[in-house]
This record gives structure tokens, C-alpha cells and sequence, in this order.
């Protein structure tokens, strides 16, 4: 080498390395350059030493084989192997063109090649069909809106009273469902689903094409990819969400058990006319559950799941058309699966028409005041979340009498026309609360207003006005249960219902120790109503003729707290006292109608109080749900309350002496200071009701405004008679 770069016919001796051939040399010639400058730098690189007037390359060495690296790696016991397979490999190794063969088949792989690539693509797809298999989880969660159903409420007698909710469907266990039903099914829908691994092949092939060509994804579903669509994923149509249904529906075959899969999808499934589910669809189409269905009937609802826009009579005569169409296939389907035999077929020649429309049990009006009143006791003596209450699924049987429901109604609905008969004005601003309850505490009817969607607040559960002269009971009650103390430290004395006080008008209201003062430094003293005078007279007659001064002075003598703890023993709520002043006893409360007629039903009931209540019974989906009853309780001795009863009949007979009315017709009217109110609380036989009249604009404040002729004591009677069906 000299000093200005390679000579010309240097020869370099380079090492091979071992893996090519072990202790071999190879000699390597570098190509002569004409060098145009004698002080010529090295590059760094493997072009060699560049000058001004050129260069030197050496040539690269050629790059070992493959099989040669295999060798190489895998030492001595990879080459036996390598050797075998060797062939093999150049065979496939796809050589273009082919130098043996001529025209276009120079260019076509050989069959080798084909069954390589094949092997090659199925071991992949197999691959990855098994590593997204085992990555598929079943959501825990379903879709809320797939498990969604509406809550049906009942009349006492059972017939559907009303039903609420967002989805229209009522889940069915599989063992109440007929086997014509679901075999009616499977044979619109999948005839092989009990062999099936879940998921069609071909259909699901055919629907991916379409996907990717048409951009549907119509067909090529089973029942359990139909399922698991609808409680599962959404609805959107892609290749992606077929693959994930399809994966999911392997998963849920292996896992689940065919019924319940067939459970869940006959209750999640769309029919059409706002309702999910079987049972929903045989009430919308036929008016009757599931469990009454022929199977005529059930081929028709079968032909729903194709589509219920396509299939439903009642929408057009195409839509007919193509109903009996499909109905006739159906059956004649399952004749050919087995299902159904030719003899059976033969009964059912003609269409089993459904109806025009679904029967409406919707909420409204008064029924919309029942479902509020039953909605909020379920869910409370049964322990259900308003989350879980909303996700529906119950059925309430309430105590609501369907009869004497409709009678309160007309007997309200007459007495507010015969008011705007006499001043249209005023009964725009009157307002009407009643309900009757049964001496074992259940709600047999409300009026809660004209209708809850224009007047939202329930009028029999309201605690606005006072109750009058119609608490009277309740302090005689107490009085007779407790005594009176004429002196602060001294005994009670017993009072009876022949007691006698003073009845006059304007007396002062007195205490132990002397006149009672308000705080404005004023004597206090009550009157009766037109400031009537009767004299001593006694507690009973008193009661019956409603005179108001005996009373005031008998809850003085009792004790207030002794006449407020009665009366909520014998149904009225703390909440509706105020103070503790002389006030009380002439009815400063304001308890709604529906504890009024409880508490006046207490002492129907021989002193023994039950909470009233509006649910009696309480499933879901046919299976039942604990649901705490009130239990009874003793309010009042069982002398007191026949005290107190005897003493309302006589004020019944006394006020309406031309009634025909049976002997334990027993009831008062209730006035109130400044003829804000006027009340009728009254019992016969085992049933008590309680009727408020009252005035208030919603529209500037919720002060009652006074009545001024418009609805007198006489309305609210007539109300009561009209509904307990007196005259």
C-alpha cells in the first residue's frame, strides 16, 4: 500500500466467516480506478478512498442462502430437517414467470402453492376466529331499554286498570308461554335452533356480502343472534357489529341453556303497536294473554317478527296481504318440521283476523290519581327503587273499586256542573277532594280533580284546608277515652256520652286556673254556628247536633296533647297539626279526604285502625314480590268508638230525617271559620267516605278563598249519598 491509497493490483485477503465455510479464504480483486489526485482521503464508507480524480469500490460478497443461515442457526441438528423440507419450500416459493410452461400459465401458481396458501389462510383465520372467541365477554349489564317493561295496574276485581311506562312489554317465564306458540316461532324464525351452535354459517356468510355489497345486513340471523342483538348490542348495520354478534351468540349458546335463550327473545322481541314481548303483542292484537293463544293466532304473531311495519292488517292491505301470506307459510312450515299436524293444519283455513287497534287501558283523568297513589305505596311497602320500579315489569293489584270508583266520579262530576249552573265564575276556582276507605284499610276510591293532566295534584290526598267541625269526633273520643282534669293537679274524672257542658254562644274557654288569654292579651271564646245558644246539653247530643262551645271547653279538659295523640291513633297524620292551641279542637288540623274517611273508619271498626293502603298484591312477571300490609291496631276502647258512632248516627238521622238509609248509616258535616270549606265525613256499613268543598285560585296563592254560597253543606252530603248510592 502506499502512501496515496490501494495499488492498482493489490490483491486482500478477506476471512470468510464460519457459517459459509469454515477456514476458507476468499479472494477479492477491487476494481482499478484512474486516480486523479495523489493525496487522496478515506470516505469512512465501502466505496473506499475517494480522490479528486476518482475512486476504488470493492465488490460486495454475494449474501448467504437461506438454507445456509438455517444451517448456520440451527447447528448440526437442524440440517437433517432442513435438508427434507428443502424441496418442499422451493416448490412453493412461487417463480415468475414459470421458464416450463408457456403463455398465461407461466403465470399461474402451481397446485402446491394453491394448498399452501390455503392451509395457510385457514390456520390464521382459525387463529384469529380462537383469539376473538376467548377475548368475547358477555356483557354483564344488558341493554336497559332491552329489559324495560311497562308496570300494569289493576282494578280489585282484576280486570287492567291502567298501565305506565316508556316500553310497552310484559316479560313471560317460557313455562307459561303454549308450545304452539313457540313452535310457531321457531318455525318462522329457526327451525333448527335447539341443534344449531348459535350462529348460521351460510346465513351469516350471505349477510357479511351483503353488508359489504349492499350495505344491509338483512337475513342470515338466528334466534340467539337475534337475542343477543336485541339485549346486547345496538342496532346499527356493519360487518363489524355482525362479527361481534355473531361472537357473542357462540359465547351465549355455549353458556346459556336453549329456553332460556328462547325466553329472552320472546320477551325482548319487537311486534309492533308500541309493545315488546309475547305477552304485550297477544294483548295489542287479540285482547287476551299469551296463554289463551291458538295456534292460528300464534302463526300470526310469528309473521310479526319479519317486520311488524310490513305485516300488521291493520296499517294498509298490502300489509294484509302479506299477513296471510305468511301466516299460511308459517303453519305450513311446521307441518313440514313436525310441529303441527296435517289434520290440525286443515282447522285453520281462515285468517285469524286481529284487531283493529290495541284496547287502550291507558292512564288518565282519575285513573291517573289511582296509579299515582298505588305507584308510590308499592314502592314503598314493597321496597323497590324508583330506578327498578322504572325498568317496570309489575303488575299492582290495587283496592280500587272499578263501581264505586265510577260513582264518586258522577256523583263529583254533577255537583261541579250544577255549580257552574249557578255561578260559572266562582267554580272555576272550586276544587273537590273525596275518598272512601274500608274499615280494614283499604282505598276504594279517590277524586283527586278533573283530570291529573291539567291539574296535577291529587285533591284526596291534600292537607290544604282544615277539617272544622267535622274533627269533633276525635275530641269526644278522647275525652271518653282518657277523662277530664277540672283541676291541675287533681284526678281525672270519667266523662260519658250523657255529660253534660255548657252549649251556649260566646262562653269563655277556660283552664285550671282561670280564663284562657291569647297572646294578643285577649280572652278567648268560641261560638256555634249563626251564634245559636243551646245550654247544658250533653257530649252525645252535642256531637249530633254539632255544637261547637261543649267542645272547645271538653279538649281544655281533656288535654290538647291527649286530643292530638286520638286522633292520629285513629288515622290522622302528625304532619297536619299545627299548634297546640284551643283552636285544635274545633278542627284547626288540615288532614287530607283519605285520612278523614280512615279516621272516621276506625271508629266503624269497633275502635281498631288499620293504615289505609292501595295495593293489595304486587308481581313481576309473574312471580311475587313481598309487600308489607299494615297490620291493625287498637286505637280507641271498643265502648268509645260505639260511643262515638252511635253519636254520628244519631247526627245523620238528626240532619237528614226523610233518608232512607240502612241503620248504621252513620256521618256529620264539618264547617269551617270563614266558610273556607265544607266537609261530609260519614260511614255505611264497613265502608267510610270523605268529601271536601273548597276555593282557591292556583293561579295567585294557595289560600282558600270563601266559598260565598257556591258550595254549601249541602254538596258535599250530596256527593256522599251519590256515591254510597243513598239518593
Amino acid at each position: 500500500m502506499t502512501e496515496a491509497g490501494w495499488e492498482p493490483d493489490e490483491t486482500v485477503q478477506l476471512k470468510v466467516p464460519a457459517f459459509l465455510h469454515a477456514d476458507e479464504t476468499m479472494p477479492l480483486r477491487m476494481a482499478e480506478v484512474a486516480a486523479s489526485d495523489s493525496a487522496g482521503t478515506w470516505s469512512g464508507t465501502a466505496s473506499g478512498r475517494r480522490g479528486s480524480g476518482g475512486s476504488r469500490r470493492r465488490r460486495r460478497a454475494p449474501r448467504p442462502s437461506l438454507l445456509s443461515r438455517l444451517r448456520a442457526a440451527g447447528g448440526p441438528r437442524l440440517i437433517p430437517l432442513v435438508a427434507r423440507v428443502a424441496p418442499y419450500a422451493r416448490c412453493l416459493r412461487p417463480r415468475y414467470p414459470h421458464a416450463d410452461r408457456t403463455g398465461w400459465h407461466r403465470w399461474t401458481p402451481s397446485w402446491r402453492q394453491w394448498l399452501g396458501a390455503a392451509l395457510t389462510f385457514t390456520g390464521l383465520a382459525a387463529g384469529f376466529l380462537g383469539v376473538a372467541y376467548a377475548a368475547t365477554d358477555i356483557p354483564e349489564n344488558l341493554n336497559s331499554y332491552a329489559t324495560q317493561q311497562d308496570n300494569v295496574y289493576y282494578w280489585s276485581d282484576g280486570t287492567p286498570m291502567a298501565r305506565t311506562g316508556w316500553v310497552r312489554r310484559q316479560a313471560m317465564p317460557l313455562k307459561d308461554i303454549p308450545e304452539d306458540v313457540c313452535d310457531a316461532v321457531l318455525a318462522a324464525e329457526n327451525a333448527s335452533f335447539y341443534s344449531d351452535p348459535g350462529i348460521s354459517f351460510s346465513g351469516l356468510t350471505r349477510a357479511l356480502w351483503r353488508t359489504v355489497g349492499q350495505g344491509d345486513t338483512q337475513g342470515g340471523s338466528t334466534i340467539t343472534q337475534q337475542y343477543v342483538k336485541n339485549v346486547y348490542l345496538n342496532q346499527d348495520r356493519s360487518a363489524g357489529r355482525k362479527f361481534t354478534e355473531a361472537m357473542l351468540a357462540l359465547k351465549l349458546d355455549n353458556g346459556m341453556s336453549k329456553d332460556d335463550i328462547l325466553e329472552g327473545y320472546l320477551n325482548t322481541s319487537w311486534f309492533g303497536r308500541g309493545t315488546y314481548g309475547i305477552q304485550r303483542a297477544a294483548q295489542a292484537y287479540y285482547g287476551k294473554d299469551v296463554g289463551e293463544l291458538d295456534v292460528s293466532e300464534a302463526a300470526f304473531l310469528a309473521s310479526l317478527l319479519k317486520g311488524a311495519g310490513l305485516y300488521d292488517p291493520a296499517l294498509s292491505k298490502a300489509n294484509h296481504a302479506r299477513a296471510v301470506e305468511r301466516w299460511s307459510w308459517i303453519l305450513d312450515r311446521m307441518v313440514e318440521i313436525g310441529t303441527l299436524s296435517k289434520s290440525e293444519r286443515a282447522h285453520y283455513k281462515e285468517f285469524p283476523e286481529p284487531l283493529k287497534q290495541a284496547p287502550g287501558y291507558d292512564t288518565g283523568k282519575q285513573s291517573d290519581y289511582l296509579v299515582q297513589l298505588a305507584a308510590q305505596y308499592a314502592k314503598k311497602a314493597a321496597r323497590i327503587s324508583a330506578k327498578e320500579f322504572d325498568l317496570g315489569g309489575y303488575q299492582i293489584y290495587t283496592t280500587f273499586d272499578r263501581k264505586q270508583e265510577t260513582a264518586l266520579t258522577e256523583a263529583v262530576a254533577k255537583a261541579r256542573e250544577q255549580a257552574r249552573k249557578d255561578d260559572a265564575a266562582k267554580t272555576k276556582t272550586l276544587h273537590f277532594g273525596a275518598a272512601s276507605v274500608a274499615t280494614d284499610g283499604r282505598i276504594l276510591t279517590v277524586y283527586g280533580g278533573p283530570d291529573h293532566r291539567t291539574q296535577g295534584y291529587n285533591e284526596s290526598n291534600a292537607t290544604t284546608v282544615p277539617a272544622g267541625s267535622a274533627f269533633l269526633p276525635f275530641v269526644y273520643a278522647a275525652a271518653l277515652e282518657n277523662g277530664v282534669r277540672k283541676t291541675r293537679e287533681g284526678a281525672t274524672t270519667e266523662v260519658t256520652p250523657r255529660t253534660l257542658y255548657d252549649g251556649d254562644d260566646g262562653i269563655p274557654v277556660m283552664t285550671p286556673e282561670g280564663p284562657y288569654w291569647d297572646r294578643g292579651g285577649k280572652q278567648v271564646t268560641t261560638h256555634n254556628d249563626g251564634g245559636r245558644s243551646y245550654g247544658r246539653i250533653s257530649l252525645s247530643r252535642a256531637l249530633a247536633l254539632s255544637v261547637n262551645t261543649p267542645f272547645m271547653q271538653l279538649g281544655m279538659d281533656t288535654g290538647l296533647d291527649e286530643v292530638r295523640d286520638t286522633a292520629q291513633a285513629a288515622g290522622l297524620l302528625s304532619s297536619s297539626f299545627g299548634p297546640q292551641a284551643p283552636g285544635m279542637s274545633l278542627g284547626s288540623a288540615t288532614p287530607s279526604a283519605i285520612r278523614m274517611a280512615s279516621g272516621y273508619a276506625t271508629f266503624a271498626a269497633a275502635g281498631t285502625h288499620v293504615e289505609p293502603y292501595s295495593v293489595a298484591r304486587i308481581t313481576r312477571n309473574g312471580s311475587e314480590t313481598t309487600l308489607a300490609k299494615p297490620a291493625s291496631r287498637r286505637a280507641v276502647k271498643a265502648s268509645v268508638a260505639e260511643a262515638v258512632q252511635s253519636a254520628l248516627t244519631d247526627a245523620f238521622r238528626t240532619a237528614h230525617p226523610g233518608v232512607d238509609a240502612p241503620a248504621e248509616v252513620a256521618g256529620k258535616a264539618g264547617t269551617v271559620q270563614n266558610d273556607t270549606a265544607a266537609w261530609y265525613v260519614g260511614t255505611a256499613g264497613s265502608v267510610s267516605t270523605a268529601v271536601v268543598a273548597y276555593r282557591i285560585d292556583l293561579t295567585k296563592s294557595l289560600e282558600p278563598l270563601p266559598l260565598q254560597g257556591i258550595a254549601g253543606d249541602s254538596v258535599p252530603y250530596g256527593i256522599w249519598s251519590g256515591a254510597r248510592g243513598l239518593g
